[in-house]
């Protein structure tokens, strides 16, 4: 085999494993019904580079991220806005958020009041919500307010 057949053969090679090992790092999320909406495009173009000490990685669905190896911190922008609910809600940077923590350690935060809703899943393990809320809320602020929390005992009971 010639020296130039060789040298081909190992650059094709390193592109092949260096493409391979790009696909390898791209994290794979359901992208939400509401995904095209244009306001989760000004959401996904603001996102940041790291979030409570983790890199972002790249995703192959729209109006998502994600952040850490493994990743430990994953947002969907377009989710259903979800209606009153008796799960705790806490407001960080302005930004009202459903706690869910029934996969506990792994948490689901949900906008309330804004319109398309955000949803950041993470696991309690490696990252807190409190310091992954604290980078995304600002971001996430911009998006318009329909409503806002309510203490449970200030709430109208239904009719």
């Amino acid at each position: 085999m010639s020296r130039f057949r060789s040298a081909a053969l190992v650059l094709a090679a390193a592109a092949v494993a260096t493409s391979l090992s790009g696909c390898a790092t791209t994290v794979t999320i359901k992208p939400a019904d509401d995904a095209n909406n244009p306001l989760c495009a000004d959401v996904s173009v603001r996102l940041p580079g790291t979030v409570a000490g983790l890199d972002r990685r790249w995703t192959d669905a729209q109006a998502t991220g994600a952040w850490g190896e493994p990743s430990a911190v994953l947002l969907t922008c377009g989710v259903a806005p979800p209606g009153p609910t008796t799960l705790p809600c806490q407001s960080v940077d302005g930004v009202d958020w459903i706690i869910d923590d029934s996969d506990a350690p792994r948490y689901r935060f949900t906008t309330y009041g804004r319109t398309p809703a955000v949803e950041v899943y993470l696991d309690y393990d490696v990252v807190s919500g409190n310091d992954a809320l604290q980078k995304l809320s600002p971001i996430i602020g911009q998006l318009p307010v329909d409503a806002e929390c309510v203490a449970r005992e200030d709430a109208t009971p239904a009719p």
